[in-house]
């Protein structure tokens, strides 16, 4: 099966309600490994969300098939280092390299001086640490809070060649290998 066509493109508040919507539907897997209807992307309200969207250190990528909201994820910039969180691809659609395009998509909208790129998921995620580790993420630690181990993957950007291979690493004949479901992110 082939990727979908899919637009990237910053979203914006007039997108937000849908953007809950998406976000919710994706993370109820990882609420289901983690067995906690409380993570944070569930239970972030429209307010904070658009408080998130409006804040000039956050850029939130979506993914859209037509007029379609159908992923997205979140990047935090602060000084030389940006944060991806809360990656999301509506269920109906996972799978198939949603959640590869826009992780791809994130570099051309890092600040000039961004220098790393960190990410963090849920221990048990393991389908997100696969994709993750598959485009030159590298774990660092672990970190408890709570009842869940987080796990931390840092990639240092620069002029390597992993980079210039991963612009053309969108599997476009081929479904992706991972879930393309959801990432925990940090909390609002």
């Amino acid at each position: 099966m082939s990727t979908p066509e899919v637009r990237i493109d910053i979203v914006r508040d007039e997108a937000a309600g849908e953007l809950l919507t998406v976000r919710r539907a994706a993370f109820v897997s990882e609420a289901q490994i983690y067995d906690d209807p409380n993570i944070p992307p569930l239970t972030q309200t429209l307010e904070e969300l658009r408080a998130d969207l409006a804040d000039p250190d956050v850029v939130t990528l979506g993914a859209w098939i037509g007029h379609r909201l159908v992923g997205s994820i979140r990047v935090g910039l602060e000084g030389p280092k940006a944060t991806l969180g809360r990656l999301a691809v509506a269920p109906d659609l996972q799978g198939k390299g949603i959640g590869t395009q826009l992780l791809l998509a994130v570099p051309a909208h890092l600040r000039a001086d961004t220098s790393e790129v960190w990410v963090f998921t849920g221990q048990d995620s393991l389908q997100n640490l696969a994709m993750y580790t598959k485009h030159g993420y590298e774990h660092q630690y672990d970190q408890a809070a709570g009842d869940l181990t987080y796990a931390y993957l840092r990639k240092i950007l620069g002029d390597d060649a992993d980079d210039a291979d991963d612009a053309d690493d969108t599997d476009d004949d081929e479904p992706d290998e991972t879930a393309d479901a959801a990432t925990e992110a940090e909390p609002v």
